[in-house]
């Protein structure tokens, strides 16, 4: 059961946020969705979720659009920064009324984690702060049952023992019963060790869609005096560049050759790899 995405295209007036979107979003797999600020990110979920409608292209589960397909869209669950729920409704009766639109609704989970998590059920969700209306997400995501779970800035306004509970929770949960799991976030460091495929939207189209280790192992870091980086540097794919005083360091595409002395070499990591692909 996939979803299936082809020529997803967003205007907004003038402004074309999404530019023939490609994609198809497996189960049992953890994604990470990564782009700057504008990038389309939260745009292409929203049009996953029937929450807003492409101005052109297709989305798909099992070969059925899932616009206005009740049946679709049971199957997923977004977490979004969006609170749908009345303003006088405590978290407790909230919960209640997921648990009613998701048939494989785990209640006795939510309650766990309410407790693992400190969050009072008592509480009128629209009276929540911003770390504990997430938390409530969190919790409703983690318990629902579905079998896609979009999680868009999902540690937003926590604090860093409640994300790594947070990350343990998912792992568990995904341990459980696999699902398939987007996580859109600018907190990449974060996420590198949990993410099985990267997707990097830029501009409103995907730049990169592979693997964690796919990726990674496109390239190489090296570090020494910037006279030396320089010139091992020299004609190689150079995709950026960091400098303090005498010190330098260049992020490059290709395989690594031999080694130079003086220099030191190490592996991309996720999230600089990230900026410097991404900046204009």
């Amino acid at each position: 059961m996939a979803i299936e995405i082809k020529g997803l295209t967003k205007h907004y007036g003038n402004v074309q946020a999404l530019r023939g979107i490609d994609l198809t979003l497996e189960p049992g797999k953890i994604y990470g969705l990564l782009g700057r600020n504008g990038a389309g990110k939260t745009t292409m979920l929203n049009i996953l979720t029937g929450r807003q409608f492409a101005t052109a292209g297709t989305v798909s589960m099992d070969g059925a659009p899932i616009a206005e397909n009740d049946e679709a869209l049971r199957q997923i669950y977004m977490l979004s920064e969006a609170t749908y729920y009345p303003e006088s409704m405590k978290v407790r009766e909230a919960i209640k009324w997921s648990a009613a639109f998701y048939p494989d609704f785990d209640s006795s989970y939510a309650d766990e984690l309410t407790g693992r998590f400190g969050l009072n059920v008592n509480s009128r969700v629209s009276a929540l702060s911003t770390g504990y209306n997430t938390i409530f997400k969190l919790i409703v995501a983690l318990a629902c049952g579905a079998p896609y779970l979009f999680l868009d800035e999902p540690v937003l306004g926590l604090d860093a023992n409640h994300r790594d509970l947070f990350y343990k929770s998912l792992i568990q949960r995904y341990s459980d019963k696999p699902c398939c799991v987007v996580l859109s976030t600018h907190l990449v460091e974060e996420v590198s060790t949990l993410v099985e495929d990267v997707v990097i939207i830029h501009q409103g189209s995907i730049l990169k869609h592979q693997t964690r280790e796919e990726l990674l192992a496109q390239g190489y870091t090296v570090t020494g005096s910037a006279a030396k980086v320089d010139a091992y540097a020299a004609g190689k794919n150079v995709i950026g560049t960091d400098a303090i005083g005498g010190l330098k360091t260049v992020y490059i595409l290709g395989q690594r050759g031999e080694g130079a002395e003086g220099l030191e070499f190490t592996g991309l990591d996720l999230q600089r790899l990230f900026v410097q692909l991404t900046n204009d």
